[in-house]
């Protein structure tokens, strides 16, 4: 049963379909919304992208502020940096007036870069600096402005073959890519595409004040077994052509082969999505990494503790089999430290004299970063900006965290 929320925002931004792809996409799309984590939207050309960008907007927080839609591809080289960033008066030859960027407009709201992988490299670099400070230079000047602007990017393009081949930042791709969300195309999406035939030819029968068009069961079956390269735009402009030019309002299958141009071309296998599933290998990879990292960490307390243990029931005068604690449980580099009573450094530890009680065993990453957050601000004496560029994190970042761990100094 579709959740009535779902249904809601389906009903509310014209989304056809219900497909369990289309859902998933949708039901990641409403979960991220309040946040104001970066999205990239992942779908073939003629997917809706676009759509899914203006449900992530409408459903945040920023839902009151401007929205912005910028097709990268469509803006020359030349003027992209002054149409997203803006320019001073002279900057450039008819730069005749200051004039505000998509970047300084969009503050407080969100902003739509679709196919952002057109974007030149030197924007790139551009773009990399809002996403980690906020921060914006105009062409044409030397003032640092700031700007607070959720970012949602989209592309057809596999972006780590971008990367290999020089045209994508590596690093721009993590930061805009904090929460992919894969739309399906049409080929995917089983009935939904009957259900859009349907819409569309009821929409351009009233617009053209005719009877909607229908098709029969053969044309049905071809319009199902398609690839429809171009999706949802694609089968919204053969309906139309159809509306437009055929007099027989029943559709049979000769009649629709005839605006699929294509349709008897032997196609190759469907490949694969390459994009989403390296993104999924990326994601499985740095959470593996993560898990070894934890579960080491772990294994260098256990070790210390025990340790300790054996130093503290040797100093009790005590055997420390009486405890089940041998030379056999504990790591070699220890025990050396303990037969020449050497202070005891674990590999992997910080390399201080451990106390019993400073010992605790933890998998809370959230833990040593606040820990970390708060020895950096009590270095700097609760200055915000070196603190956070000892972390390596934006000033922007450090505030949002001093918030999340109600840090107060």
């Amino acid at each position: 049963m579709i959740n009535q929320n779902l249904q809601a925002i389906k009903q509310r931004f014209g989304i056809i379909g219900n497909s369990p792809k289309l859902n998933q996409a949708l039901e990641i799309a409403l979960q991220v919304a309040p946040t104001d984590l970066t999205v990239l939207l992942l779908g073939e050309s003629g997917t809706g992208k676009e759509i899914f960008a203006q449900v992530i907007h409408y459903n945040s927080t920023r839902k009151h502020g401007p929205y912005i839609a910028v097709n990268c591809g469509a803006i020359p080289e030349g003027t992209i940096d002054s149409e997203l960033f803006g320019h001073e008066k002279g900057a450039f030859t008819g730069a005749h007036d200051s004039r505000k960027g998509y970047f300084e407009v969009a503050n407080n709201g969100s902003i739509f870069l679709d196919e952002v992988a057109e974007l030149p490299l030197s924007t790139q670099v551009r773009l990399l600096r809002v996403l980690e400070t906020g921060e914006f230079i105009r062409v044409g000047s030397s003032k640092v402005m700031k700007t607070d602007v959720r970012i949602i990017a989209a592309t057809n393009v596999d972006l780590l073959q971008a990367i290999q081949k020089g045209n994508f930042r590596e690093d721009l791709f993590y930061r805009i890519s904090t929460v992919p969300i894969h739309i399906p195309p049409l080929r995917e999406r089983g009935e939904d595409i009957y259900l859009l035939f349907m819409k569309f030819a009821a929409d351009f029968g009233e617009k053209y004040q005719m009877p909607a068009i229908r098709l029969d069961s053969a044309a049905k079956e071809i319009l199902l077994t398609y690839r429809w390269p171009g999706n949802v735009r694609q089968l919204k402009n053969v309906v139309e052509q159809i509306s437009v030019i055929e007099n027989s309002r029943i559709i049979d299958a000769e009649t629709l082969k005839k605006y699929l141009p294509d349709y008897d071309k032997p196609h190759l296998p469907v490949p694969v999505n390459t994009q989403q599933n390296n993104v999924n290998q990326l994601i499985t990879s740095e959470r593996e990494i993560l898990y070894k990292l934890l579960f080491d960490m772990r294994n260098d307390i256990n070790e210390l503790k025990k340790a300790v243990a054996y130093l503290m029931s040797r100093d009790r005068g005590e055997s420390p089999q009486q405890h089940d604690i041998t030379y056999a449980d504990i790591d070699d580099t220890v025990i050396t430290q303990i037969k020449k009573n050497e202070p005891i450094h674990s590999p992997g530890i910080n390399e201080k004299a451990v106390e019993p009680a400073q010992i605790e065993e933890t998998l809370s990453l959230a833990d040593h970063e606040k820990e970390l957050i708060i020895k950096a601000l009590e270095k700097h004496g609760g200055k915000r900006k070196p603190a956070a560029r000892e972390l390596g994190i934006s000033e922007r970042t450090l505030y949002r965290k001093i918030k999340e761990y109600n840090i107060n100094l």
